[in-house]
């Protein structure tokens, strides 16, 4: 059983915290017992922190989420949604269950202010900036001054990685909404209507925070905000800075990632191991997880969503073989992914993770087909010893989300050189991107020389990397690719052959509802 420090987990009510009921107003934070209760016993700050953590793979306070935190159309965790957001409309996802699921609009790139995947999104993000909020106005120093020297000390510490996650939070409002209300933790409660922050509010807020942090975290400890993770987020806010601010920081992201690359991590050998249910031993590797537990964070989205929705459950596919009860068939990859990988029967790049028996690799049909692209085997519920972890049926898989890793770091930084960014060389760029495809080949064979090194290369081997890990719309849109003609995939707008779409789908807009409710926010042409 892994364990880790939110698995006190309040989620079984040691702090409960209620859903909030309208939809038209920004989620606030309610606990039970009282927050004069809750705060005025130093040990139940980690308690309240595990909540923050665990906001990211739960909906709720019971198994599953139930007892749920906010009220929601879909009623699912946050990287469900934010999975959704990020994959869906792009190139590597092509989703079955388009009605059922509510997914039409994201499939096709033309979703409105209505849209139940944007709008659970939104408030899911914005209820974790709450749980931030609430928590860091309790680690005041006047607020803590009862406890003893020691306490005092932990919970600074736990109030610094909660400023983390706040402006995590909020980078994932830049980079989806481009905009937004902000609040912290010094908002008046009650009935007040917040200040709507531009991109460039947003980005300098981020910034400052996650700089401001930098020296107050605790020591590495998987699952845990460190200065890597820090460095990390510094480093994709900086590559996107010309998307968010427009003023480009190629250099500062080179700086960060090599920061995070002398911090001691290494590329773990086995790609297919980064994904199992063993993988919070890949502590080499992976950066910043997002914990799911089959015991503690049992949850119907999050990495339970990617692994059994992509499993056929109309193929010749056997679930079992990936560690699950059942596949759902909720999704497939569109075929431009495996595209990138060539003839996948006969890749050697152990990114290749694909099954195609009976399968198609284009879209040819209607794009809910479920016989049509083919099915991805990269996330499982599989062991290190290659056996079932969890019935997933019940309590859902055993596998850690890898929000950050070293391998995406190593890209940041070859393509931030590509762009003009100082403090590394070509040359360093071209070994690290090696080291990737030495890891994929398991040998030289799938090595590329500096002549192959371009942006073009790097928005390709990005997608084989890091496919399904919620980087791709950000990427395709850094590129320019994401709305122009320069680069169309099936069903992309709508059609078959795939078409330019307008320029307002870049960010996502604020839910309508929420418009009603604060007059200061307002979507530009949606």
């Amino acid at each position: 059983m892994k364990k880790y420090i939110y698995y006190i987990l309040l989620a079984l009510g040691v702090v409960m915290v209620s859903c909030t009921d309208d939809l038209n107003q920004i989620p606030h934070i309610n606990t039970q017992p009282n927050a004069g209760e809750v705060y005025g016993d130093a040990a139940n700050y980690k308690k309240v922190l595990a909540k923050i953590y665990a906001s990211y793979v739960i909906a709720g306070q019971e198994l599953g989420g139930g007892n749920a935190d906010i009220s929601s159309v879909n009623g699912y965790d946050f990287l469900r949604g934010y999975f959704n957001l990020q994959e869906a409309a792009t190139d590597e996802v092509a989703n079955t269950w388009l009605q059922g699921d509510k997914i039409a609009g994201l499939t096709y790139i033309t979703w409105d202010a209505n849209d139940p995947w944007v709008s659970d999104t939104y408030y899911r993000t914005y209820y974790s900036i709450t749980l931030c909020n609430e928590f860091i106005r309790n680690c005041s120093d006047d607020k803590i001054s009862g406890f003893s020297q020691t306490e005092q000390n932990e919970i600074r510490t736990y109030k610094a990685e909660a400023r983390f996650h706040r402006a995590m939070f909020y980078y994932f409002v830049i980079d989806l909404f481009g905009k937004g209300p902000f609040v912290n933790e010094n908002t008046p409660i009650g009935a007040y209507i917040p200040e709507a922050y531009s991109r460039k509010q947003l980005f300098e807020y981020i910034e400052s925070e996650l700089l401001a942090i930098s020296d107050q975290l605790p020591p590495v400890e998987y699952g845990r905000v460190n200065n890597a993770v820090v460095w990390t987020l510094l480093a994709k806010l900086y590559l996107n800075a010309g998307v968010y601010t427009g003023t480009e920081r190629y250099t500062d992201c080179i700086t960060y990632c090599k920061k995070v690359m002398n911090a001691g991590y290494s590329l773990e050998p086995d790609y297919a191991k980064l994904f199992n249910a063993d993988n919070h031993n890949r502590t080499n590797e992976i950066i910043f997880p997002l914990i799911v537990d089959s015991e503690h964070t049992v949850s119907w989205g999050a990495t339970t969503y990617i692994a059994c929705g992509a499993c056929g459950n109309s193929s010749t596919q056997d679930p079992a073989k990936y560690g699950l009860t059942n596949g759902w068939g909720m999704f497939r990859v569109r075929g431009e992914l495996p595209a990138l990988f060539g003839d996948v029967t006969a890749s050697k790049d152990s990114r290749c993770l694909f099954y195609v028996d009976g399968q198609t690799q284009y879209l040819d049909k209607a794009i809910d087909d479920q016989s049509c692209g083919y099915f991805s085997e990269k996330f499982t519920n599989l062991t290190d010893k290659g056996e079932q972890a969890s019935n997933t049926g019940a309590v859902g898989v055993n596998t850690d989300y890898p929000m950050f890793r070293l391998a995406d770091v190593y890209l940041m930084l070859a393509e931030s050189v590509l762009r003009g960014g100082v403090g590394a060389t070509r040359e360093e760029a071209l070994t690290l991107l090696n080291l990737l495809r030495e890891r994929a080949y398991g040998d030289k064979s799938g090595n590329i020389v500096d002549t192959e090194m371009s942006l073009q290369y790097i928005i390709d081997e990005r997608a084989r990397e890091l496919h399904f890990e919620c980087t791709r719309r950000t990427d395709l849109i850094r590129f320019n690719m994401f709305i122009t003609n320069e680069y169309l995939w099936q069903w992309k707008g709508g059609v078959k052959g795939g078409r330019a779409v307008d320029k307002k789908y870049n960010v996502y807009p604020i839910p309508h509802a929420e418009l009603s409710a604060n007059p200061n926010l307002k979507n530009e042409n949606y």
